[in-house]
This record gives C-alpha cells, structure tokens and sequence, in this order.
C-alpha cells in the first residue's frame, strides 16, 4: 500500500520538481539514534515511491546513497552528477528524472569556485568543496525544454554562499538569452534563508524566483526546511528553495513534513513544486516570464 502523498505523480504537461537534502551516511550514530541511515533509507524510499516526482534535486547524497535513490525511485528514472572530490568521489549532487517523460540533451558538473572547471577545486573561503550541476531537457510530451541546476551552498562561509549565488544567476540569465522560451530551475540546499542576503542576490533583478512565492497555490504552512528529525516547524526557516525563471508556470507548491510514527527520514524537509513549462505570462504575480 502506497503512502499518501502530498503532491504525487503528475501528467504533461505538469512537471514535478523536488530537492530533497538526504543527509549523508554517518558512522558512529547510537543504535536508535534518527540519523542512522540504515532505518532512515526505507522511510526515503516511501516518499519517493508516493510523491513521484519528475525531477529530483538531492543533496548530500555519497555513492551508495545516490544508487539507493535511483533503485527507490524506480527503472524509469535516470541521473546525472559525479562527487565533489578531485576523484570523483565524495558527495553529490545528482540530478534524477523521469526518462519517459524528459530526453536528457546535455548535463554538466561545476566547482563553485573561481576556477569552476576544475574538478574538485574550492576558493572563497569554504573549507568543503562545492558543486553545481546543471542539466538540460526536453520533454517528451509537449516539446518544451528545461535547464535544471542542483546545488548545496556551504554552511560555514558566507562569502562563499555570495559568490555562489551570483554565479548561479549569471548561469541562469545566459540559459534564458540562449533559449527564451525554456524554464529554469534551481533548486537546492542554499544554507540561507529569505531574509538572507545570499537569497536576495538569488532573486535581484527578475531572472530568478521563488516558486514558493510565485506559486498559485501552497499546498501546505511555510515550514523550515532544516528539522534536525524534530517535529514539524510552522513558519520555521526555509533554507532548501526551488527557485524558477524563464518561461514558466508555478501551478503549486509544498514543504513535505511527513513522519513515520514520529520519524523523519531526513534532517531536512523536501520541497515539491508543480511547475509548467513554456508559459506565457497571465498574470505577473504568479506566472512568470
């Protein structure tokens, strides 16, 4: 028996988004302890399995975890996203999507560094190396294209946060000149909230919004994103966004607070938007250029 989901599987030519920090697999947690990823996978698994979305932005996610993630989601899915070490290895950022549904037509990896073509580099302050991945689409269904990007900014450096959010939007802006009529999405785990700094340099300008603020509809309270496994925290922070641009509709959106008998299957709460890609403007509030 499924669980119930708060948004679930959609149909073009809606496109479901989710960024979901997972929280990587620690050593030494206590038996009993929420963290343990040996108990939380299974709860990972039933959101995935009931919410079905099209797009999956995940955070922190180590080798093993990454693969657990695409076998919970299913044979249809695919993705994309190396470590975030010189190997190759470390945590990643992948991209998952539904490869029924969108033709994968490129996807690249980038340092968040002054030096973003090289694998594994760091500048601006952060101590743990950072990444941006970037894919594109087609989908299937209607023929519209979408640039996704996935991205988890570091927790202790706020001029890296900065210097990051700016490249962010210069990649976002030069995906909108190069294809108008496309949809843009980022998503991911910013350390930031919306009355941080490094959040209004995401949205200045108009290239980037918040599908949380934009959306017509909100399916749920404005959560915090970061529980650290507590209980559900109304009008908490929101540090996990999904922000939009380009040609877009955001029909609704929700921070998904499940629990299982209490338990939370990560420290952070994903956050699912409906989105439309290739819509005209209707009304400047909600459906965006």
């Amino acid at each position: 028996m499924t669980d119930a989901a708060l948004i679930g599987g959609v149909t073009a030519p809606e496109v479901h988004v989710m960024t979901y920090n997972i929280r990587r697999r620690v050593s030494g947690n206590r038996p009993g302890s929420p963290d343990r990823w040996a108990t939380r996978k299974v709860l990972v698994e039933r959101i995935l399995a009931a919410e079905q979305p099209t797009i999956v932005g995940a955070q922190e996610a180590l080798a093993d975890q990454a693969d657990f993630v695409a076998e919970a989601l299913g044979s249809r899915y695919r993705w994309v996203g190396d470590g975030r070490d010189p190997s190759g290895r470390g945590e990643k950022c992948p991209i998952y999507y539904d490869a029924e549904r969108l033709d994968l037509t490129g996807w690249r990896q980038r340092a968040l560094s002054s030096t973003p073509d090289h694998h594994g580099s760091r500048s601006w302050g952060n101590v743990t190396r950072r990444i941006l991945v970037s894919a594109e689409f087609t989908d299937v269904e209607t023929g519209t294209r979408l640039f996704v990007f996935n991205t988890h900014l570091d927790h202790l450096s706020r001029r890296s946060r900065l210097h990051s959010a700016h490249m962010i939007v210069r990649l976002a802006r030069a995906a909108t000149t190069a294809e108008p009529d496309a949809a843009i999405v980022v998503m991911g785990d910013f350390n930031a909230d919306e009355s941080s700094p490094v959040y209004q340099t995401l949205i200045a300008g108009g290239t980037l919004h918040d599908a949380w603020e934009a959306a017509a509809e909100r399916v749920t309270p404005p959560f915090g994103t970061f529980s650290n496994y507590r209980g559900r925290r109304p009008g908490g922070r929101r540090i996990d966004h999904i922000l939009v641009g380009g040609a877009v509709e955001v029909t609704r959106t929700g921070i998904n607070t499940t629990r299982f008998d209490g338990r939370a299957a990560s420290d952070h709460e994903p956050v699912q938007t409906v989105l439309r890609a290739g819509s005209a403007t209707v009304d400047g509030s909600r459906v965006l250029p």
